[in-house]
């Protein structure tokens, strides 16, 4: 029996699917990445995937013009949700949707770069994806634009810059604007990448690398915990593991 597959969504190599990567194989699957950023005319099909997931990336989904691909992001990832495909956005991915939901994306007032508390609603407390969150639980944070929280959609999480940090749409959609995936690793070359260095230049006097380095090495160990906890548990909620197969009854 073939192994059951996911695509996923990649806008730049820097930002891979991280921790969720083993876990996934581990379950047994394949994964297939369409990389918009050297296939910008890109429209991949969605029959024979058990899942779509959408990776961050350092552009704004607001950005059209620039990255006309996001238009076609948008429009499979509503027909993933019609189908009622499971699906993860992080980050720009939680944004684009969002946006393909009905909800809206805009600046926010400042920008949330490195570890950051985000507070779960009751909804979130309820939330058989997030059960192993802390009411108020730290996570790694790389975004600067904000979610309107769709029609139909449930908030799980906020912060004081992004109310809208987490939510769900139905039973099979998840949009996540911090970054669970994220390892020691990872956000490392995030403060190196050249792609970040403006970013990072023009908040210095407000972050600081070496800080987050420092709250890094105290902080990665209880997010990657978090991680599989959570991941382990889309994966299992919306039973996209791969299916035992089972003789039929005489």
């Amino acid at each position: 029996m073939p192994r059951p597959k996911i695509l996923v969504f990649q806008h730049v190599p820097f930002e891979p699917l991280g921790t969720l990567d083993p876990l996934l194989k581990a379950a047994g699957f394949r994964i297939r990445y369409v990389n918009f950023g050297r296939e910008p005319e890109a429209r991949p099909a969605l029959d024979k995937y058990e899942a779509l997931i959408v990776l961050g990336g350092p552009m704004s989904s607001l950005q059209i013009d620039t990255y006309p691909n996001l238009i076609t992001e948008v429009e499979i990832i509503r027909e993933a949700v019609d189908s009622e495909m499971s699906v993860l956005g992080i980050c720009l991915g939680a944004q684009l949707l969002a946006k393909s939901l009905g909800g809206s994306v805009s600046r926010n007032a400042v920008r949330e770069i490195g570890w950051h508390d985000v507070d779960l609603t009751e909804a979130g407390i309820d939330d058989p994806v997030l059960a192993s969150f802390m009411p108020r639980q730290q996570v790694f944070q790389w975004h600067e634009d904000g979610i309107s929280l769709p029609p139909e959609a449930v908030n799980l999480a906020g912060s004081d810059a992004s109310p809208v940090q987490a939510f769900r749409y139905g039973q099979h959609a998840y949009g996540f604007q911090f970054h669970l995936e994220a390892s020691g690793p990872l956000i490392e070359r995030w403060l190196t990448v050249p792609d970040h260095q403006s970013t990072l230049d023009e908040e210095r006097d407000r972050i600081d690398a070496e800080t987050i380095r420092r709250q890094t090495i105290g902080s990665i160990r209880p997010l990657m915990k978090l991680s599989r906890q959570t991941f382990t548990r889309w994966i299992d909620q919306f039973e996209i593991r791969p299916r035992q197969h089972r003789l039929p009854s005489k």
